[in-house]
């Protein structure tokens, strides 16, 4: 069976949005306004397994029927018991060939880089990449932005689809286009807006329609 398409549009949470009260409310939401063009990140380095556990055996009914996919960040073992679409790794995550090992071989396996040499080490085991931090922001203030030029360093030593991450507004969105990137993974751009579902909705109208096709992912057979 080969894999699904990647949405362009990825939304990323973190510890704060994941223990609001709201977030499974919101999380819908988001998810209805991707209209199959998204994925969700559950993201939360000091929240719970079994808190993001529970959230994404919550949310995967409503991503199913939204055409969304949910991908868990860093913990592979809450992507396998709660069935997810998949995992997606930084830096102090399994390494990605170990975490390929472990995951049914349909679901994605995603890498976030900064540099060439991590991303042409991983092309083996990974699906795509997330390249960044393109503009300065406030989620991460002690990394200035690289500017859409380290996609576009990436792009052209990695083959694979590469999302650009940092400060990406709607506006900004045809810069790391045409730097290479296939689309944007966003928190504060759709978590911080005053209405999620809404801020969802001016990043696709700058994405292209369609998805990305696997580099290598699709290829494999299970």
């Amino acid at each position: 069976m080969a894999l699904p398409s990647l949405p362009r549009l990825h939304a990323v949470t973190d510890d704060r949005l994941l223990a609001r009260a709201d977030f499974g409310e919101l999380a819908r939401r988001v998810l209805a306004a991707g209209d199959g063009w998204l994925a969700l990140h559950l993201r939360g380095r000091a929240t719970s397994g079994a808190r993001l556990y529970e959230l994404a055996t919550g949310l995967r009914t409503h991503a199913t029927a939204a055409g969304a996919l949910v991908l868990a960040n860093d913990r592979v073992d809450v992507a396998c018991a709660a069935e997810l679409d998949g995992v997606h790794l930084g830096w102090a995550s399994l390494p990605p060939d170990l975490a390929r090992k472990l995951l049914p071989a349909e679901r994605w396996v995603g890498l976030s880089v900064h540099d060439i040499e991590r991303a042409q080490a991983a092309a083996e085991h990974v699906d795509y990449l997330v390249v960044g931090t393109v503009f300065a922001t406030s989620s991460h203030p002690d990394r200035p932005g690289a500017g859409p030029e380290v996609v576009a360093r990436v792009h052209a030593a990695a083959s694979l689809p590469l999302l650009a991450v940092g400060g990406v507004t709607p506006e900004r969105v045809p810069e790391v286009l045409a730097a290479g990137a296939c689309g944007v993974a966003v928190l504060s751009g759709i978590w911080g807006a005053s209405d999620p579902a809404t801020a969802v909705e001016a990043y696709l109208r700058q994405l292209p329609a369609g998805f990305a096709a696997p580099a290598h992912g699709g290829n494999r057979k299970v």
